[in-house]
């Protein structure tokens, strides 16, 4: 059986709107740069994780990690911050978004030194799971997660 040049187009078009990987959207992520060099960054971001009322629930390091082998990389870590409260109102919405917390908060220093920090909001983190819970308390997270990252990179 043969298919029409339309017919064709029209499943092309279907394959590449329909078929597309989740990775193709936009992933919400805010980088900011600084001036700080990696180890003080760090510090700030916890600093400003404790001055936000948040808790730095983990924290895993590449460069760190690295290191224990031998191996020399820039500097990188993720440090993972929500709150029990937090996280009690999020399982009560939706045990799925789990997943989703704690949020990490990417730090990481390029070949000439320049250091960023980088996260993805609440709101973005949180919005797959369409709850009002949820969305209401990604609303309050947002600004308590810019004022976390804006106080680590002194902005």
């Amino acid at each position: 059986m043969k298919m029409s040049s339309g017919r064709c187009l029209f499943c092309i078009l279907w394959i590449l709107i329909v078929g597309m990987p989740a990775a193709a959207a936009p992933n919400n992520i805010i980088t900011i740069s600084t001036h700080y060099d990696f180890k003080t960054l760090l510090d700030r971001l916890d600093a400003a994780i404790a001055h936000n009322n948040m808790i730095a629930v983990a924290k895993a390091s590449a460069s760190a990690g690295a290191a224990i082998r031998g191996v020399a990389i820039h500097g990188d870590a993720v440090v993972m911050v929500f709150r029990n409260d937090f996280a009690v109102r999020m399982l009560a919405a939706n045990v799925q978004a789990g997943l989703a917390a704690p949020i990490p908060i990417h730090i990481f220093e390029a070949s000439d030194g320049a250091t960023s920090i980088a996260y993805r909001p609440p709101s973005a983190v949180f919005m797959p799971f369409r709850t009002k819970a949820l969305t209401d308390m990604a609303r309050e997270l947002d600004p308590i997660f810019q004022r976390i990252v804006a106080d680590a990179a002194g902005k």
